[in-house]
């Protein structure tokens, strides 16, 4: 049992520096769309969002989960995603429209609260 929550819990760091890799991805994709070219917010998360999908689905196969990458697992990755996008942008949402949060800063937010559902889903996936 202790060797077993000991491999989680290493694989869930590798999980949050690709998360924090993919982050940044994402962020500084964010940022040009939605500050340089004045794309509006939500269309921009969009974009950035699956700009990064690609990236995250390889570096979470090869290194968070040390599996091989496979056409099925890509094509499942996708529900990873649409949960993480889905929970993300209505709390991107609700973070600008009603808690009146900055629209560059509200999408660090939703990371916090969409990143421990994300490993459990990931993992669940990729591990098949």
């Amino acid at each position: 049992m202790e060797n077993m929550m000991k491999g989680i819990s290493q694989e869930f760091i590798r999980f949050i520096v690709v998360g924090i890799i993919n982050t940044a991805n994402y962020y500084l994709c964010y940022l040009g769309l939605h500050e340089l070219l004045d794309i509006g917010y939500m269309t921009a998360h969009i974009a950035s969002f699956s700009f990064s999908f690609v990236i995250s689905f390889f570096l979470n196969s090869y290194f968070t989960f040390k599996v091989k990458p496979t056409l099925a697992k890509f094509l499942q990755f996708p529900l990873t995603q649409l949960f993480n996008v889905a929970v993300s942008s209505v709390l991107v949402y609700l973070f600008v429209e009603y808690f009146l949060i900055d629209s560059t800063i509200a999408p660090i937010l939703s990371v916090l609260i969409t990143v421990p559902l994300t490993f459990i889903i990931t993992g669940k996936i990729l591990k098949k």
